[in-house]
């Protein structure tokens, strides 16, 4: 719960930790539920914001407590409004990525859940980097926050929450059900459960994990190709969790669950966009079920694969459907400005992004 500086921070303290700490301090049980409430329905950034209460707590919260979860070295818009990214530079020195995307009716975030990835997928920038560390709880909640308070400025709220930048989330289980838990909560922040995504690369015993826990929110596996050999070569994991193993763990929560499986596929040209490849696809997911995201692939500097082109995605996606398997095309977003996770990130350490002032998130 504490920080490199020693401090405390709040935001991975539960309601009861709270109060267990202010009453250490001789405060009042509802001192703490009136902090709570700065933290998850006002977005406080800084104690001195916390107006109702006494100036000698916001003094010793601010001496032995944070909120911040680091800076923002950069914050990017892209050209068309819609999307917009932060990196952000953790206090031990590391990096994680943020990112808003502005849908008519949706606001969504995509999360990070790990500095880095130890799954190796050889198109995504994070996992070229390799893995550096898990989050805490207060680094995963803090990036919801700090967008939270962007849109409020605007009179807008977050909708959705992808949990797909960064990082495996089911790597980091317990922080990041942690998180879901704080940020689900009704005296939290209160988003829906059914409202955010956990994406996994196919992390078999924490799916099987996930499935008994009976959890409401729904989770996307990163399949992008249906054999053993050319998913081994596109997802080095799959070398320990074969297709087999993992399409066991995928009915298994099903059944469990009744609940539907996304399974995400990043269209790569000539790769994994083959006729060949859609007829396994259907084969495999035929009668389950499941829906497919489809995503033409977002190009990164460490990997010479190129997006599909329209038509061979539209030929792959009727394909699937002859075989009664749901598909969607995704739109791909703020690919101006590195909207990958860990491509800005990888650019900033390469020096290839304007130096722009820092700002601290949350004190």
């Amino acid at each position: 719960m504490s920080t490199d500086t020693g401090r405390i921070n709040l935001l991975d303290l539960t309601l009861p930790q709270l109060t267990e700490l202010l009453a250490e301090w001789g405060q009042p049980a509802y001192r703490a539920k009136q902090v709570w409430e700065w933290l998850y329905h006002r977005y406080a950034a800084d104690f001195a914001a916390m107006s109702n209460l006494p100036g000698a707590l916001r003094d010793r919260l601010a001496a032995e407590t944070t909120l911040s979860i680091g800076e923002i070295v950069l914050d990017q818009h892209s050209k068309d409004g819609q999307t917009e990214k932060v990196l952000f530079q953790l206090p031990d020195g590391q990096f994680i990525e943020t990112v808003l995307m502005r849908y008519e009716k949706r606001r969504t975030l995509c999360i990070s859940t790990q500095a880095g990835c130890a799954m190796g997928c050889v198109f995504c920038a994070t996992g070229q980097m390799g893995f550096m560390r898990h989050l805490s709880v207060a680094e995963i909640v803090g990036q919801v926050l700090h967008f939270a308070r962007v849109l409020a400025a605007t009179e807008e709220h977050v909708t959705n929450i992808v949990m797909m930048g960064m990082g495996e989330p089911l790597h980091n289980y317990d922080n990041t059900l942690a998180a879901l838990d704080r940020l689900t909560d009704a005296t939290g922040f209160n988003l829906g459960a059914r409202k955010i995504t956990i994406s996994t690369v196919g992390h078999i015993p924490a799916i099987r994990r996930y499935a008994d826990e009976q959890r409401q929110t729904p989770l996307a596996v990163s399949l992008h190709a249906a054999t053993d050999e050319e998913r081994g070569r596109l997802l080095p994991v799959n070398r320990r969790w074969p297709l087999a193993d993992l399409m066991e763990a995928c009915r298994y929560y099903v059944a469990q669950t009744g609940r539907r499986m996304t399974f995400e596929w990043a269209l790569i040209a000539g790769e994994n966009d083959t006729e060949e490849q859609a007829h396994k696809l259907g084969q495999l997911l035929r009668g389950m079920l499941a829906h497919v995201n489809l995503i033409p692939l977002n190009p990164t500097a460490g990997y010479g694969g190129q997006p599909s082109s329209p038509e061979r995605v539209a030929r792959f996606q009727e394909a699937l459907t002859g075989y009664g398997v749901t598909s969607t095309v995704r739109v791909r977003r703020g690919i101006d400005i590195q909207a990958g996770c860990g491509q800005l990130r990888d650019r900033h350490l390469r020096g290839t992004t304007d130096d722009r002032p820092r700002t601290t998130v949350g004190r």
